[in-house]
């Protein structure tokens, strides 16, 4: 099935590509996530609008975004949640919470889609996270889970 992204996918693609992928990917989960929508000849219109607000957000240059990975490797992130007395946490810290504790913390304004947890974080203590700003600038950042 022929879809165009209206978000950047992970190994799929950004925002504003078309791109080929299995029909089941495309309509149980792309879709109704808002991800992406159904090529048509009329949607190839919206492929220009959707690079253009792509362009928007993004940050252009390599130089930018080392910029903000020097903000954001400089930012001490605590987040206070809800843990039993083991340590263990009821759920997990999602990327929304750690966006949302850069912020803050006083770190730049960060899209939680960005943000890549290598295992889901279910314990108290100190966690490492990755935060793609460019495709070839990604951003280490360290958060400290602490019991609310």
């Amino acid at each position: 099935m022929k879809i165009i992204l209206t978000h950047e996918v992970s190994g799929l693609g950004a925002a504003g590509d078309v791109v080929d992928v299995k029909d089941g990917y495309a309509r149980n989960y792309l879709v109704p996530r808002k991800l992406a929508i159904r090529w048509t000849k009329g949607g190839e219109k919206d492929v220009e609008q959707i690079r253009r607000a792509r362009k928007i957000h993004e940050i252009q240059t390599i130089e930018q975004a080392n910029q903000v990975k020097a903000q954001l490797e400089g930012v001490k992130v605590r987040l206070a949640v809800r843990s039993g007395d083991a340590g263990r946490l009821f759920g997990s810290v999602t990327p929304a919470d750690i966006a949302s504790a850069i912020k803050a913390a006083g770190g730049p304004e960060v899209d939680k889609r960005r943000i890549e947890l290598g295992v889901p974080i279910k314990t108290l203590g100190a966690h490492e996270t990755s935060v793609r700003l460019h495709p070839e600038v990604a951003a280490k950042v360290n958060i400290e889970v602490v019991a609310a």
